[in-house]
């Protein structure tokens, strides 16, 4: 097998959704992260192998949203590329496939990540006005086309809310907030520690950004309008406890403890990687930011679906031979502050371990000072095609301060959970 580097990676600012489409499409985000990511490489865009994109809600006229960007940043119309999607670990699985490529000895640069316009999800016709319009423009006749016409019912015009659904399990009819109340009763967390880890989160990312960790990550991004952004918008300063204390839950008004505040927010973003080979970083003389070891997926209870990453990592450390205290940093997706909490505590449980993870002995929760240190989705936003590409992308930036070996892993939408291994040798600078 060939040993696998990320060479390179830049995400834009994730910008949090106000309610109305935001500037950019999906495929703009993307572009805005990759294209000075590629113009600071010493090799053509041309001489990549191919493009994998991780994208959850493409818009109508960016399906393979993948070979749209490829074409945009002028990787030539020979460059095959392809979109994967797997919920809120789309941009992780996009790393993954390519890891998997390069591995394999089929590819030996290939750029890799997920990008999401979260605030342009449509909004769709229900099924019954559908119907509506394909009886009315079927008429062969004014006649036909009158009867059809008189059938319009005003229940037609209710609308279908795509991101909606998207954040519902179709199976189980519930919205992933109510799974979160679910993890959050099963172990006992309270309101209290949720509001204070959101806080947390928020602290940490603005640390980062003020001491200027976030920095070689993010490309500016700038819109249409004479404006720019050069930090995730939706990060509070002024955030504190007795603000979080006042917010309502929202996914069980009555006994929840989940709210907006202790949850992740909708967002826009991309974060782009640059994969490549030890033929292709010494033929090229490329820098090493890092390397991908491996990566594990796992599936868990639908209802449950904040657990997959206790399932996921276990698996992944098992494989690898890796214990918990032998990682430097763990980046786990902040979906919400429950499901973080409910796997340290699954983890540190022999109960759970045994029963649900198959391990003789308890995996052991992480440090805390060693888990997001830097803040997560909580602060930063969660836009679902581009979430796992950023913890890897900003994992490896923080390994290259710290020297070590860390994981990068995310719930899924539907009951899954992904973590990929990776280490990195400490900056001399």
């Amino acid at each position: 097998m060939t040993r696998v580097y990320v060479v390179d990676g830049a995400r834009t600012p994730f910008l949090k959704a106000r309610g109305e489409p935001g500037p950019f499409t999906a495929t703009d985000l993307a572009v805005a992260c990759a294209r000075p990511l590629l113009a600071r490489q010493l090799f053509a865009p041309e001489e990549l192998d191919e493009v994998i994109v991780g994208c959850v809600i493409p818009a109508p006229d960016e399906a393979n949203i993948a070979r749209i960007i490829a074409l945009r940043l002028g990787c030539g119309k020979k460059m095959p590329a392809f979109t994967v999607q797997r919920n809120c670990a789309s941009g992780l699985q996009a790393v993954a496939n390519g890891y998997e490529r390069i591995a394999l000895g089929l590819s030996h640069l290939v750029l890799a990540g997920g990008t999401e316009s979260m605030s342009r999800a449509p909004i769709q016709w229900n099924l019954e006005m559908n119907a509506w319009l394909a009886n009315t423009m079927r008429a062969k006749d004014f006649l036909q086309r009158l009867k059809s016409i008189l059938r319009f019912r005003r229940s037609h015009l209710k609308p279908v809310y795509s991101l909606l659904l998207g954040l519902t399990d179709p199976l189980y009819k519930m919205s992933m907030g109510q799974t979160a109340e679910i993890v959050a009763h099963r172990f006992g967390i309270s309101r209290e520690s949720q509001d204070a880890y959101a806080l947390e989160s928020h602290r940490r990312l603005v640390a980062a950004f003020d001491a200027g960790h976030m920095k070689p990550e993010i490309a500016l991004l700038y819109d249409n309008r004479g404006g720019y952004a050069a930090e995730d918008n939706g990060m509070r300063r002024d955030s504190d406890l007795g603000q979080l204390a006042k917010l309502r839950p929202v996914f069980d008004r009555k006994y929840g403890v989940v709210t907006s505040g202790n949850s992740s927010q909708i967002t826009d973003g991309a974060a782009m990687l640059l994969l490549a080979s030890e033929e292709a970083v010494r033929r090229h003389n490329l820098p090493v930011l890092g390397e991908l070891l491996g990566h594990e997926w796992a599936g868990v209870e639908p209802t449950q679906m904040g657990m997959g990453p206790a399932h996921a990592v276990a698996r992944l450390l098992t494989r690898q031979r890796v214990k918990m205290q032998d990682l430097t940093q763990m980046e786990l997706n902040e979906a919400f502050a429950a499901q973080v909490l409910g796997c340290q505590a699954a983890w540190d449980n022999a109960a759970y371990c045994r029963d649900e993870l198959g391990l003789d002995a308890p995996l052991g929760s992480i440090d805390p000072t060693k888990l997001n240190p830097e803040g997560g989705a909580i602060a930063a936003g969660h836009p679902i095609g581009a979430s796992g590409a950023r913890l890897v992308l900003h994992l490896l930036h923080a390994l290259r301060r710290k020297g070590g070996t860390g994981v990068a892993t995310l719930c899924i939408g539907g009951g899954q959970g992904g973590a990929m291994l990776m280490r990195a040798e400490r900056s001399a600078a």
